[in-house]
Protein backbone atom coordinates (compact mmCIF):
# COMPACT_ATOMS: atom_id res chain seq x y z
CA UNK A 1 0.00 0.00 0.00
CA UNK A 2 1.64 3.44 -1.08
CA UNK A 3 2.22 5.56 2.15
CA UNK A 4 -0.06 8.82 2.28
CA UNK A 5 1.80 11.73 0.80
CA UNK A 6 -0.42 13.58 3.79
CA UNK A 7 -1.25 12.35 7.50
CA UNK A 8 -3.34 14.59 9.36
CA UNK A 9 -4.17 12.63 13.30
CA UNK A 10 -6.52 13.97 15.70
CA UNK A 11 -5.86 17.40 15.24
CA UNK A 12 -7.89 19.73 18.00
CA UNK A 13 -7.61 23.57 17.47
CA UNK A 14 -9.23 26.07 20.13
CA UNK A 15 -9.55 30.16 19.76
CA UNK A 16 -9.75 31.73 23.00
CA UNK A 17 -10.19 28.67 24.20
CA UNK A 18 -13.21 27.78 22.45
CA UNK A 19 -12.55 24.48 20.52
CA UNK A 20 -12.86 24.94 16.82
CA UNK A 21 -12.06 21.14 15.21
CA UNK A 22 -11.59 18.18 17.01
CA UNK A 23 -10.07 15.14 16.44
CA UNK A 24 -10.32 15.69 12.92
CA UNK A 25 -7.89 12.87 10.77
CA UNK A 26 -7.32 11.55 7.46
CA UNK A 27 -4.71 10.86 4.71
CA UNK A 28 -4.13 11.90 0.77
CA UNK A 29 -1.98 10.14 -1.65
CA UNK A 30 0.02 11.54 -4.58
CA UNK A 31 -2.85 12.18 -7.22
CA UNK A 32 -5.97 12.11 -5.40
CA UNK A 33 -8.14 14.90 -4.88
CA UNK A 34 -9.81 15.05 -1.07
CA UNK A 35 -12.73 16.94 -1.09
CA UNK A 36 -13.59 18.70 2.35
CA UNK A 37 -17.20 20.33 1.91
CA UNK A 38 -19.55 21.75 4.91
CA UNK A 39 -21.48 24.65 5.41
CA UNK A 40 -19.52 27.87 6.67
CA UNK A 41 -18.06 27.47 9.95
CA UNK A 42 -17.97 23.83 10.01
CA UNK A 43 -13.78 24.05 9.95
CA UNK A 44 -13.10 23.19 6.57
CA UNK A 45 -11.02 26.58 5.84
CA UNK A 46 -9.51 25.96 9.63
CA UNK A 47 -8.40 22.44 9.03
CA UNK A 48 -6.17 23.82 5.67
CA UNK A 49 -4.83 26.75 7.72
CA UNK A 50 -3.55 23.69 10.84
CA UNK A 51 -1.95 22.05 7.91
CA UNK A 52 0.02 25.11 6.87
CA UNK A 53 0.13 26.83 10.00
CA UNK A 54 -1.10 29.67 8.78
CA UNK A 55 -3.62 29.88 12.03
CA UNK A 56 -4.72 33.44 13.55
CA UNK A 57 -2.45 34.77 16.97
CA UNK A 58 -5.54 33.47 19.00
CA UNK A 59 -5.19 30.00 17.65
CA UNK A 60 -4.03 26.80 19.16
CA UNK A 61 -3.73 23.35 17.87
CA UNK A 62 -3.66 21.62 21.66
CA UNK A 63 -3.14 18.10 20.06
CA UNK A 64 -2.35 15.75 17.13
CA UNK A 65 0.03 15.77 13.91
CA UNK A 66 0.13 17.08 10.61
CA UNK A 67 2.52 14.60 8.68
CA UNK A 68 3.68 15.90 5.16
CA UNK A 69 6.29 13.74 3.09
CA UNK A 70 7.60 11.62 5.96
CA UNK A 71 7.98 15.55 8.37
CA UNK A 72 5.88 16.32 11.10
CA UNK A 73 5.11 20.06 10.17
CA UNK A 74 3.94 20.85 13.86
CA UNK A 75 7.55 20.41 15.25
CA UNK A 76 8.93 22.47 12.57
CA UNK A 77 10.24 26.35 13.22
CA UNK A 78 8.28 29.25 11.62
CA UNK A 79 11.53 29.20 9.10
CA UNK A 80 11.86 25.58 8.14
CA UNK A 81 8.27 26.39 7.59
CA UNK A 82 8.48 29.05 5.40
CA UNK A 83 10.90 26.33 3.00
CA UNK A 84 7.65 24.46 2.70
CA UNK A 85 4.75 26.46 2.29
CA UNK A 86 4.91 27.90 -1.81
CA UNK A 87 7.71 25.09 -2.61
CA UNK A 88 6.02 21.91 -1.85
CA UNK A 89 3.04 22.65 -0.37
CA UNK A 90 0.49 25.12 -2.61
CA UNK A 91 -2.86 26.92 -2.19
CA UNK A 92 -4.78 29.05 -3.68
CA UNK A 93 -6.87 31.17 -1.84
CA UNK A 94 -10.96 31.37 -2.35
CA UNK A 95 -10.76 35.47 -3.42
CA UNK A 96 -8.18 36.19 -5.84
CA UNK A 97 -8.84 40.53 -5.71
CA UNK A 98 -8.02 40.04 -1.48
CA UNK A 99 -5.19 37.66 -2.18
CA UNK A 100 -3.29 39.20 -4.72
CA UNK A 101 -1.56 42.66 -4.47
CA UNK A 102 -3.03 45.47 -6.21
CA UNK A 103 0.11 47.55 -6.35
CA UNK A 104 2.63 44.89 -8.02
CA UNK A 105 2.78 42.84 -11.44
CA UNK A 106 1.25 39.56 -11.88
CA UNK A 107 4.77 38.68 -13.20
CA UNK A 108 6.47 39.77 -9.76
CA UNK A 109 3.82 38.55 -7.40
CA UNK A 110 4.47 34.85 -9.58
CA UNK A 111 8.49 35.42 -9.26
CA UNK A 112 8.92 35.88 -5.41
CA UNK A 113 8.17 32.28 -4.36
CA UNK A 114 10.62 31.49 -7.37
CA UNK A 115 13.22 33.56 -6.77
CA UNK A 116 12.78 32.49 -2.88
CA UNK A 117 12.99 29.07 -2.97
CA UNK A 118 14.99 28.14 -6.58
CA UNK A 119 17.12 31.46 -6.72
CA UNK A 120 15.83 32.10 -10.27
CA UNK A 121 16.81 35.79 -10.97
CA UNK A 122 16.50 38.27 -14.55
CA UNK A 123 16.21 36.27 -17.89
CA UNK A 124 15.51 32.39 -16.15
CA UNK A 125 13.18 33.99 -14.07
CA UNK A 126 10.98 35.91 -16.82
CA UNK A 127 11.00 32.83 -19.06
CA UNK A 128 10.05 30.72 -16.45
CA UNK A 129 6.70 33.28 -14.98
CA UNK A 130 5.80 33.09 -18.62
CA UNK A 131 5.95 28.86 -19.40
CA UNK A 132 3.83 28.91 -15.66
CA UNK A 133 1.53 31.56 -17.61
CA UNK A 134 1.36 29.41 -20.88
CA UNK A 135 0.54 26.21 -18.07
CA UNK A 136 -2.25 27.92 -16.41
CA UNK A 137 -3.58 29.41 -20.32
CA UNK A 138 -3.74 33.32 -19.47
CA UNK A 139 -3.53 35.04 -23.46
CA UNK A 140 -0.91 36.32 -24.43
CA UNK A 141 1.56 35.67 -21.15
CA UNK A 142 4.67 37.76 -22.62
CA UNK A 143 2.74 41.15 -22.57
CA UNK A 144 0.60 40.16 -19.22
CA UNK A 145 3.31 39.35 -17.46
CA UNK A 146 3.78 43.01 -16.50
CA UNK A 147 -0.33 43.55 -16.14
CA UNK A 148 -1.79 44.45 -12.85
CA UNK A 149 -4.59 42.41 -10.99
CA UNK A 150 -7.22 45.09 -11.93
CA UNK A 151 -6.29 44.60 -15.76
CA UNK A 152 -7.41 40.73 -15.54
CA UNK A 153 -10.80 39.20 -14.94
CA UNK A 154 -12.07 36.93 -12.77
CA UNK A 155 -11.10 33.91 -14.23
CA UNK A 156 -7.83 35.47 -15.50
CA UNK A 157 -7.26 36.29 -11.72
CA UNK A 158 -7.56 33.20 -10.93
CA UNK A 159 -5.31 31.74 -13.09
CA UNK A 160 -2.88 34.03 -11.93
CA UNK A 161 -3.52 32.33 -8.56
CA UNK A 162 -2.82 29.31 -9.82
CA UNK A 163 0.41 29.74 -11.14
CA UNK A 164 1.42 31.19 -7.95
CA UNK A 165 0.46 27.75 -5.80
CA UNK A 166 2.09 25.98 -8.86
CA UNK A 167 5.38 28.08 -9.00
CA UNK A 168 7.57 26.10 -7.39
CA UNK A 169 6.29 22.28 -8.37
CA UNK A 170 4.41 21.75 -5.35
CA UNK A 171 3.31 18.30 -3.90
CA UNK A 172 0.21 19.19 -2.68
CA UNK A 173 -2.03 21.95 -3.56
CA UNK A 174 -4.73 23.34 -1.48
CA UNK A 175 -7.69 24.87 -3.18
CA UNK A 176 -10.04 26.60 -0.75
CA UNK A 177 -12.99 27.23 -2.77
CA UNK A 178 -10.95 28.07 -6.17
CA UNK A 179 -14.39 28.73 -8.25
CA UNK A 180 -16.70 30.80 -5.78
CA UNK A 181 -18.51 33.34 -7.79
CA UNK A 182 -16.86 32.62 -10.72
CA UNK A 183 -18.87 32.61 -14.07
CA UNK A 184 -19.87 28.90 -14.85
CA UNK A 185 -17.88 28.53 -18.12
CA UNK A 186 -14.97 30.16 -16.76
CA UNK A 187 -15.26 27.68 -13.73
CA UNK A 188 -15.62 24.50 -15.87
CA UNK A 189 -11.96 26.01 -17.76
CA UNK A 190 -10.85 26.11 -14.08
CA UNK A 191 -11.75 22.80 -13.04
CA UNK A 192 -10.35 20.82 -16.13
CA UNK A 193 -7.08 22.79 -16.15
CA UNK A 194 -6.62 21.57 -12.62
CA UNK A 195 -7.44 18.26 -13.94
CA UNK A 196 -4.83 18.67 -16.50
CA UNK A 197 -2.43 19.90 -13.93
CA UNK A 198 -2.87 17.32 -11.35
CA UNK A 199 -2.56 14.38 -14.16
CA UNK A 200 1.04 15.77 -15.71
CA UNK A 201 2.62 16.85 -12.01
CA UNK A 202 1.06 13.35 -10.10
CA UNK A 203 -0.60 16.37 -8.10
CA UNK A 204 -2.54 15.45 -5.06
CA UNK A 205 -5.55 17.98 -4.29
CA UNK A 206 -7.26 19.63 -1.23
CA UNK A 207 -10.04 20.35 -2.24
CA UNK A 208 -12.24 22.77 0.22
CA UNK A 209 -15.84 23.73 -1.44
CA UNK A 210 -19.18 24.10 0.07
CA UNK A 211 -20.34 22.90 -4.29
CA UNK A 212 -21.38 19.57 -4.61
CA UNK A 213 -21.66 19.47 -8.27
CA UNK A 214 -17.65 20.63 -8.52
CA UNK A 215 -16.99 17.49 -5.83
CA UNK A 216 -18.74 14.99 -8.01
CA UNK A 217 -16.52 16.40 -10.95
CA UNK A 218 -12.96 16.75 -9.03
CA UNK A 219 -12.92 14.08 -6.19
CA UNK A 220 -11.64 10.61 -5.47
CA UNK A 221 -12.52 10.78 -1.77
CA UNK A 222 -15.66 12.88 0.86
CA UNK A 223 -15.12 14.05 3.84
CA UNK A 224 -18.37 15.82 5.11
CA UNK A 225 -17.34 18.64 8.22
CA UNK A 226 -20.23 20.19 10.38
CA UNK A 227 -18.80 22.23 13.42
CA UNK A 228 -15.70 21.29 13.26
CA UNK A 229 -16.01 17.61 13.42
CA UNK A 230 -15.97 15.31 10.68
CA UNK A 231 -19.37 13.56 10.03
CA UNK A 232 -18.66 11.17 7.14
CA UNK A 233 -15.65 9.95 5.29
CA UNK A 234 -16.46 8.09 1.64
CA UNK A 235 -14.72 7.02 -1.72
CA UNK A 236 -16.84 9.40 -3.81
CA UNK A 237 -19.01 6.98 -5.94
CA UNK A 238 -20.19 5.94 -2.56
CA UNK A 239 -20.71 8.90 -1.17
CA UNK A 240 -23.36 10.42 -3.63
CA UNK A 241 -24.60 7.23 -4.26
CA UNK A 242 -25.30 6.18 -0.96
CA UNK A 243 -24.31 8.84 1.59
CA UNK A 244 -24.44 7.57 4.91
CA UNK A 245 -25.11 10.86 7.31
CA UNK A 246 -28.22 12.52 7.20
CA UNK A 247 -25.85 16.02 6.63
CA UNK A 248 -25.00 14.90 3.91
CA UNK A 249 -27.70 13.52 2.85
CA UNK A 250 -29.26 17.12 3.04
CA UNK A 251 -26.61 18.92 1.38
CA UNK A 252 -26.87 16.64 -1.65
CA UNK A 253 -31.23 17.37 -1.92
CA UNK A 254 -30.67 20.92 -1.57
CA UNK A 255 -29.25 20.72 -5.15
CA UNK A 256 -31.20 22.19 -7.37
CA UNK A 257 -33.14 20.35 -9.47
CA UNK A 258 -32.95 21.04 -13.66
CA UNK A 259 -35.68 19.17 -14.49
CA UNK A 260 -38.15 20.48 -12.80
CA UNK A 261 -39.14 23.94 -13.96
CA UNK A 262 -41.74 26.87 -13.29
CA UNK A 263 -44.47 27.25 -15.36
CA UNK A 264 -44.70 30.41 -17.87
CA UNK A 265 -46.66 32.62 -16.37
CA UNK A 266 -48.63 34.23 -18.78
CA UNK A 267 -50.41 30.81 -19.52
CA UNK A 268 -51.68 30.42 -15.39
CA UNK A 269 -52.40 33.74 -14.73
CA UNK A 270 -53.26 36.35 -17.79
CA UNK A 271 -50.59 38.88 -16.13
CA UNK A 272 -49.99 42.05 -16.88
CA UNK A 273 -46.86 43.96 -18.17
CA UNK A 274 -44.93 45.71 -15.47
CA UNK A 275 -42.14 47.10 -17.44
CA UNK A 276 -41.25 47.70 -21.08
CA UNK A 277 -37.91 47.74 -22.35
CA UNK A 278 -37.21 49.00 -26.15
CA UNK A 279 -34.33 49.47 -27.74
CA UNK A 280 -32.64 49.76 -24.12
CA UNK A 281 -28.59 50.32 -25.15
CA UNK A 282 -25.57 51.88 -22.82
CA UNK A 283 -22.66 53.85 -23.85
CA UNK A 284 -19.99 54.81 -22.51
CA UNK A 285 -18.05 57.93 -23.96
CA UNK A 286 -13.78 57.34 -24.73
CA UNK A 287 -12.15 60.29 -24.55
CA UNK A 288 -8.30 61.11 -25.25
CA UNK A 289 -6.12 64.36 -25.84
CA UNK A 290 -5.39 66.81 -23.38
CA UNK A 291 -8.37 68.16 -23.29
CA UNK A 292 -9.85 64.86 -23.24
CA UNK A 293 -12.42 65.25 -25.87
CA UNK A 294 -14.74 62.44 -27.33
CA UNK A 295 -12.92 60.38 -29.57
CA UNK A 296 -15.82 57.31 -29.72
CA UNK A 297 -18.12 55.42 -27.48
CA UNK A 298 -17.78 51.62 -25.62
CA UNK A 299 -21.06 50.18 -25.87
CA UNK A 300 -21.90 48.58 -22.91
CA UNK A 301 -25.27 47.19 -24.02
CA UNK A 302 -26.67 46.78 -27.17
CA UNK A 303 -30.39 47.59 -28.39
CA UNK A 304 -32.48 44.98 -25.92
CA UNK A 305 -36.28 44.60 -25.80
CA UNK A 306 -37.70 42.85 -23.33
CA UNK A 307 -41.02 42.46 -21.26
CA UNK A 308 -41.58 42.17 -17.20
CA UNK A 309 -45.00 40.74 -16.25
CA UNK A 310 -46.23 41.43 -12.73
CA UNK A 311 -45.63 38.20 -10.59
CA UNK A 312 -42.83 37.23 -12.90
CA UNK A 313 -39.25 36.27 -12.84
CA UNK A 314 -36.90 36.79 -15.14
CA UNK A 315 -33.37 35.64 -14.90
CA UNK A 316 -30.86 37.14 -16.68
CA UNK A 317 -27.91 34.96 -17.54
CA UNK A 318 -24.28 35.47 -19.09
CA UNK A 319 -20.79 35.43 -18.38
CA UNK A 320 -18.58 38.06 -16.70
CA UNK A 321 -18.55 41.21 -19.02
CA UNK A 322 -21.97 39.97 -20.70
CA UNK A 323 -24.09 43.26 -19.70
CA UNK A 324 -26.15 41.61 -16.87
CA UNK A 325 -25.18 44.10 -14.02
CA UNK A 326 -25.51 46.70 -16.54
CA UNK A 327 -28.66 45.82 -17.43
CA UNK A 328 -30.38 46.29 -14.03
CA UNK A 329 -28.90 49.20 -12.88
CA UNK A 330 -29.52 51.32 -16.50
CA UNK A 331 -32.96 50.09 -15.69
CA UNK A 332 -32.99 51.38 -12.11
CA UNK A 333 -31.36 54.58 -13.29
CA UNK A 334 -28.13 53.33 -10.71
CA UNK A 335 -25.33 54.01 -13.89
CA UNK A 336 -22.90 56.74 -12.92
CA UNK A 337 -23.41 60.48 -14.91
CA UNK A 338 -21.21 59.31 -18.20
CA UNK A 339 -23.33 56.45 -19.10
CA UNK A 340 -25.35 57.67 -22.07
CA UNK A 341 -28.49 55.64 -21.68
CA UNK A 342 -30.90 55.29 -24.99
CA UNK A 343 -34.09 54.14 -26.14
CA UNK A 344 -37.29 53.04 -23.36
CA UNK A 345 -37.55 51.79 -19.81
CA UNK A 346 -41.24 51.51 -19.50
CA UNK A 347 -42.66 51.09 -15.99
CA UNK A 348 -46.30 51.81 -16.05
CA UNK A 349 -46.34 54.33 -18.29
CA UNK A 350 -43.36 56.08 -16.83
CA UNK A 351 -40.27 56.60 -18.86
CA UNK A 352 -38.01 56.03 -16.25
CA UNK A 353 -34.71 57.08 -18.26
CA UNK A 354 -36.84 60.37 -19.43
CA UNK A 355 -36.77 61.34 -15.88
CA UNK A 356 -35.37 63.79 -14.15
CA UNK A 357 -34.06 62.52 -10.20
CA UNK A 358 -36.39 64.86 -8.99
CA UNK A 359 -39.18 63.14 -10.77
CA UNK A 360 -37.62 59.64 -10.35
CA UNK A 361 -37.42 60.19 -6.51
CA UNK A 362 -41.27 59.39 -6.11
CA UNK A 363 -41.09 56.45 -7.86
CA UNK A 364 -38.04 54.80 -6.33
CA UNK A 365 -40.35 52.90 -3.62
CA UNK A 366 -41.58 50.55 -6.46
CA UNK A 367 -38.21 49.46 -7.82
CA UNK A 368 -35.17 47.73 -5.48
CA UNK A 369 -32.31 45.96 -5.84
CA UNK A 370 -30.62 43.25 -3.57
CA UNK A 371 -26.67 43.38 -4.32
CA UNK A 372 -24.07 40.56 -4.09
CA UNK A 373 -22.51 40.82 -1.30
CA UNK A 374 -24.50 41.63 1.70
CA UNK A 375 -21.21 41.88 3.92
CA UNK A 376 -20.29 45.06 1.07
CA UNK A 377 -24.14 46.27 0.77
CA UNK A 378 -25.14 47.04 4.75
CA UNK A 379 -23.60 49.86 6.39
CA UNK A 380 -21.59 48.45 9.42
CA UNK A 381 -22.31 51.32 11.79
CA UNK A 382 -26.04 51.02 11.44
CA UNK A 383 -28.49 48.94 13.39
CA UNK A 384 -31.25 46.73 11.63
CA UNK A 385 -33.58 49.14 12.63
CA UNK A 386 -31.56 52.10 11.48
CA UNK A 387 -30.83 50.11 8.10
CA UNK A 388 -34.52 49.12 7.61
CA UNK A 389 -35.82 52.47 8.58
CA UNK A 390 -33.89 54.65 6.25
CA UNK A 391 -35.57 53.67 3.35
CA UNK A 392 -39.13 54.11 4.77
CA UNK A 393 -38.89 57.56 6.03
CA UNK A 394 -36.63 58.66 2.66
CA UNK A 395 -39.48 57.73 0.10
CA UNK A 396 -42.67 58.11 2.48
CA UNK A 397 -44.07 54.75 3.47
CA UNK A 398 -43.55 55.13 6.73
CA UNK A 399 -44.14 58.32 9.10
CA UNK A 400 -42.84 58.12 12.36
CA UNK A 401 -40.49 55.71 14.36
CA UNK A 402 -43.09 53.65 16.11
CA UNK A 403 -44.52 52.80 12.76
CA UNK A 404 -40.58 52.08 11.05
CA UNK A 405 -40.30 49.95 14.41
CA UNK A 406 -43.20 47.63 13.93
CA UNK A 407 -42.86 47.54 10.20
CA UNK A 408 -39.07 46.59 10.90
CA UNK A 409 -40.07 43.77 13.20
CA UNK A 410 -42.34 42.59 10.95
CA UNK A 411 -40.07 42.42 8.65
CA UNK A 412 -37.70 40.53 9.92
CA UNK A 413 -40.00 37.38 11.06
CA UNK A 414 -41.18 37.63 7.45
CA UNK A 415 -37.70 36.90 6.07
CA UNK A 416 -37.35 34.65 8.64
CA UNK A 417 -35.31 36.23 11.59
CA UNK A 418 -36.40 37.20 14.81
CA UNK A 419 -37.79 41.02 16.37
CA UNK A 420 -35.48 40.86 18.84
CA UNK A 421 -32.78 40.93 15.84
CA UNK A 422 -33.62 44.73 15.57
CA UNK A 423 -31.01 46.46 17.74
CA UNK A 424 -27.98 44.31 16.39
CA UNK A 425 -25.48 45.20 13.94
CA UNK A 426 -24.80 43.25 10.50
CA UNK A 427 -21.29 42.00 11.72
CA UNK A 428 -23.15 39.79 14.42
CA UNK A 429 -25.15 37.76 11.73
CA UNK A 430 -24.39 34.85 9.43
CA UNK A 431 -24.12 35.97 5.27
CA UNK A 432 -26.95 33.95 5.10
CA UNK A 433 -28.66 35.85 7.84
CA UNK A 434 -26.96 39.18 6.20
CA UNK A 435 -28.89 38.50 2.73
CA UNK A 436 -32.37 37.83 4.54
CA UNK A 437 -31.20 41.80 5.74
CA UNK A 438 -30.82 42.75 2.65
CA UNK A 439 -33.69 41.16 1.45
CA UNK A 440 -36.49 42.35 4.31
CA UNK A 441 -34.38 46.35 3.05
CA UNK A 442 -35.63 46.04 -0.30
CA UNK A 443 -38.89 44.92 0.94
CA UNK A 444 -39.13 47.65 3.26
CA UNK A 445 -40.83 50.12 0.77
CA UNK A 446 -43.20 48.07 -0.58
CA UNK A 447 -41.66 47.17 -3.57
CA UNK A 448 -43.22 45.96 -7.21
CA UNK A 449 -40.33 44.36 -8.68
CA UNK A 450 -37.06 43.91 -7.37
CA UNK A 451 -33.42 43.53 -9.26
CA UNK A 452 -31.72 40.77 -7.92
CA UNK A 453 -28.33 41.11 -8.39
CA UNK A 454 -26.50 37.63 -7.90
CA UNK A 455 -27.92 37.47 -3.99
CA UNK A 456 -26.81 33.95 -3.55
CA UNK A 457 -22.80 33.64 -5.26
CA UNK A 458 -21.32 32.97 -2.36
CA UNK A 459 -24.09 31.34 -0.12
CA UNK A 460 -23.74 27.63 0.93
CA UNK A 461 -25.95 25.10 -1.17
CA UNK A 462 -28.11 24.94 1.88
CA UNK A 463 -28.38 28.42 2.81
CA UNK A 464 -28.81 29.10 -0.99
CA UNK A 465 -31.69 27.02 -1.26
CA UNK A 466 -33.39 29.14 1.65
CA UNK A 467 -33.03 32.21 -0.09
CA UNK A 468 -34.42 30.82 -3.07
CA UNK A 469 -37.29 29.66 -1.31
CA UNK A 470 -37.68 32.28 0.17
CA UNK A 471 -37.72 34.85 -2.45
CA UNK A 472 -40.35 33.01 -4.41
CA UNK A 473 -42.59 32.62 -1.05
CA UNK A 474 -42.55 36.40 -0.86
CA UNK A 475 -43.01 36.95 -4.69
CA UNK A 476 -46.30 35.24 -3.74
CA UNK A 477 -47.49 36.65 -0.71
CA UNK A 478 -46.67 40.32 -2.24
CA UNK A 479 -46.86 40.12 -5.74
CA UNK A 480 -43.65 40.81 -6.82
CA UNK A 481 -42.21 40.77 -9.90
CA UNK A 482 -38.37 40.21 -10.01
CA UNK A 483 -35.08 39.63 -12.14
CA UNK A 484 -32.54 37.76 -10.90
CA UNK A 485 -29.40 38.24 -12.61
CA UNK A 486 -27.29 35.33 -12.05
CA UNK A 487 -24.17 33.47 -13.54
CA UNK A 488 -25.41 30.09 -12.34
CA UNK A 489 -27.62 28.27 -14.41
CA UNK A 490 -28.72 25.77 -12.26
CA UNK A 491 -30.77 27.78 -10.22
CA UNK A 492 -33.07 28.45 -13.63
CA UNK A 493 -35.32 26.00 -13.07
CA UNK A 494 -35.90 27.22 -9.47
CA UNK A 495 -36.59 30.63 -9.88
CA UNK A 496 -37.67 31.48 -13.23
CA UNK A 497 -40.30 32.12 -15.43
CA UNK A 498 -38.33 33.27 -18.97
CA UNK A 499 -34.92 33.62 -19.24
CA UNK A 500 -32.64 36.41 -21.19
CA UNK A 501 -29.20 35.31 -22.63
CA UNK A 502 -26.63 37.74 -22.87
CA UNK A 503 -22.98 37.89 -24.31
CA UNK A 504 -20.91 40.81 -24.85
CA UNK A 505 -23.88 43.39 -24.22
CA UNK A 506 -25.92 41.80 -26.91
CA UNK A 507 -29.26 39.88 -26.19
CA UNK A 508 -28.32 36.80 -28.31
CA UNK A 509 -31.58 34.53 -27.11
CA UNK A 510 -34.40 34.65 -24.68
CA UNK A 511 -37.28 32.28 -24.04
CA UNK A 512 -39.18 30.48 -21.76
CA UNK A 513 -36.48 28.28 -18.86
CA UNK A 514 -37.36 24.74 -20.12
CA UNK A 515 -37.28 25.81 -23.62
CA UNK A 516 -33.80 27.68 -22.89
CA UNK A 517 -32.71 24.81 -20.80
CA UNK A 518 -33.66 21.72 -22.59
CA UNK A 519 -33.78 23.10 -26.53
CA UNK A 520 -31.32 26.27 -26.60
CA UNK A 521 -30.57 27.56 -29.82
CA UNK A 522 -27.46 29.44 -29.16
CA UNK A 523 -24.05 27.93 -29.28
CA UNK A 524 -23.25 30.21 -26.12
CA UNK A 525 -26.44 29.38 -24.52
CA UNK A 526 -25.36 25.44 -24.74
CA UNK A 527 -21.81 26.04 -23.65
CA UNK A 528 -23.23 27.77 -20.82
CA UNK A 529 -25.20 24.92 -19.43
CA UNK A 530 -22.99 22.39 -20.86
CA UNK A 531 -20.77 24.05 -17.97
CA UNK A 532 -22.90 23.42 -14.84
CA UNK A 533 -21.51 20.61 -12.57
CA UNK A 534 -23.24 17.02 -12.88
CA UNK A 535 -23.74 15.14 -10.05
CA UNK A 536 -24.37 12.34 -12.61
Amino acid sequence: MNTPLLQVNNINLTIQEKSILHNISFSLERGKTLALVGESGSGKSMTAMSILQLLPHNAKITSGEVIFDNTQLLSLSEKQLCSVRGNKLGIIFQEPNMSLNPVLTIGRQIGESITRHQGLKAKALKEKIIELLQEVKLPDPETRIDWYPHQLSGGQKQRVMIAIALACQPELLIADEPTTALDVSVQAQILHQLKELQQKRNLAILLITHDMGIVRQMSDHVITMKDGEILESQASNSFFEQPKHPYSQSLISQLPQIDKFRPPLEKIDNASPLLSVRNLSVRYPVRKGLLKRIVGYTEALKPIDFTLLEKETIAVVGESGSGKTTLGRAILRLLDNTAIIDGEINYQSHLLNKLSQNELRPLRKHFQIIFQDPYSSLNPRLSILQTLSEGMLALGTAISKKECQERAENLLEKVGLQASDIDRYPHEFSGGQRQRIAIARALSVEPKMIICDEPTSALDVSIRAQILQLLGQLQETMNLSLIFITHDLSLIPLIAHRVLVLKDGELIEQGDAKQIMQQPKQDYTKLLINSIPSLK
